[in-house]
């Protein structure tokens, strides 16, 4: 019974593995600068594995950017607040992000406020 139990939990225990490694790191993002971005909300994703804010912004040439947020998993940021609707498209926002090191417009959202400065999601 016993060697039975153990060949079980090793051929398991790979699935777990993979699982894990399959996760990005947050390598991608420069965490020593923090980059605020104001604009307008285009597109707010609630999905699985990470939720994602696209946003709009204007550039200093007077260009518009689309920015690619990411953010952490749905179940992380209902327990702070969020729910599927709190952004909506043409939403103005200012989200503070660790900015992408590629330079290219994206980052990992730190917090979000609204266009008069307060924070969104509850519980931030």
């Amino acid at each position: 019974m016993r060697i039975a139990l153990a060949a079980a939990a090793a051929m398991l225990l790979p699935l777990g593995a993979g699982t894990v490694a399959a996760h990005h790191s947050m390598s991608m993002f420069d965490s020593s600068r923090e980059v605020s971005v104001s604009g307008t909300v285009t597109q707010f994703q609630w999905s699985n594995p990470h939720a994602y804010i696209q946003m709009t912004s204007t550039d200093g040439q007077g260009r518009e950017v689309e920015w690619s947020m990411e953010m952490g998993s749905p179940m992380y940021l209902y327990a702070r607040g969020w729910r599927p609707r709190t952004l909506r498209p043409g939403t103005e926002i200012v989200a503070r992000i660790y900015p992408l090191r590629s330079g290219r417009p994206g980052g990992v959202v730190l917090d979000v406020t609204d266009a008069e400065g307060n924070p969104i999601g509850t519980n931030q």
